[in-house]
């Protein structure tokens, strides 16, 4: 079971990990690698071990091949030689435009290639990206344990994954003795919150996983920065403003503008503290294309919702 501990880290499995956990994804998308070393370099000044990323990000970008984010965190760590004070996590399985699967030959060589882009022999957090519903859970479960035992991975962990596959791999694990998922990668947020609620969380908790959910600002939707008649220059804008369109939207950013106003907070620090707070989460998962935008990120390590605040923003987002 996760926890926090005295100094406010969290525990996911071995791992000890800073409140935040910070987004790689616009690393070679939105912030080149000048922006990318900028916001890194702010995240570890401010205590931040936590850095997400995956093999394909971003190879939706034209141009790009995938890869391009682990490149430019392994850099940043060649460059600041702080590898050993850095918890890195990390994803297989996913493709573009076609996924790649998780056959266990395509586990095998995605590590590699991960390991050698980000300049490192292991591999803090190891993700399924997707699930690959051909492949069955004793291989799946097998391959990743045998990274484990050569020292390649130290955790195992699953993102896009169903309740009924989470169950019966962790069930694997469990009767087989071998590594077993001590995370979940789920998409939710205050707008987004059926993906996970309900059978997928209620497995984490009796199995004791930390989730770390992605889209946790929903796009940057719960920055506050979209309003009516409003635009932003955002490559995820298009995404974000439609919750505008949703009176469920409308209702969560009236809610989030009172209890923001109530702590002198960003908005985008109530939203994570929010999800900070509900079961099973034990850090957000949020990004920063500016050294500007982290501040009111990393303020959720010490913003705490009352009880009432909780249940007032869990109301206006049912």
């Amino acid at each position: 079971m996760w926890h926090r501990m005295a100094d406010n880290h969290r525990t996911i499995g071995s791992l000890s990990v800073h409140p935040l956990a910070l987004g790689g994804n616009v690393f070679g998308w939105t912030a080149d690698e000048k922006e990318s070393f900028a916001v890194l370099d702010a995240y570890a000044e401010a205590g931040g071990n936590f850095i997400d990323t995956a093999d394909v990000y971003s190879a939706w970008v034209p141009g790009n091949r995938g890869g391009e984010s682990e490149t430019i965190l392994g850099a940043w760590l060649a460059a600041r030689g702080n590898r050993d004070r850095t918890v890195i996590a990390t994803k297989v399985g996913a493709g573009v435009p076609e996924p790649a699967g998780l056959a266990p030959a395509t586990i095998r060589s995605r590590v590699e290639e991960s390991l050698r882009r980000l300049g490192t022999d292991y591999i803090d957090l190891y993700y399924t990206h997707y699930d690959d519903t051909s492949q069955t859970v004793e291989d799946i479960i097998g391959t990743l344990d045998a990274l484990v035992k050569e020292g390649k991975v130290r955790e195992i962990a699953a993102s896009n994954i169903s309740a009924e596959r989470l169950e019966a791999s962790l069930a694997f694990s469990d009767a087989s003795g071998l590594a077993k998922y001590v995370a979940i990668q789920p998409h939710y947020n205050l707008v987004s919150r059926d993906t996970y609620e309900g059978p997928l969380a209620d497995v984490a908790a009796r199995h004791g996983l930390a989730a770390v959910p992605y889209y946790a600002l929903a796009s940057g939707f719960l920055t506050g920065k979209y309003r009516p008649g409003t635009t932003v220059d955002s490559a995820r804008a298009g995404s974000a403003a439609k919750h505008l369109e949703t009176e469920r939207g409308r209702r969560v950013l009236a809610a989030l503008d009172e209890v923001a106003a109530a702590h002198g907070a960003d908005v985008s620090t109530v939203a994570l503290a929010w999800l900070a707070a509900q079961p099973t989460v034990a850090t957000p998962l949020a990004s920063a294309r500016t050294v500007d935008q982290l501040p009111a990120l990393l303020a959720v390590a010490d913003l705490h919702l009352t009880d009432a605040e909780l249940g007032q923003l869990t109301e206006a987002s049912a």
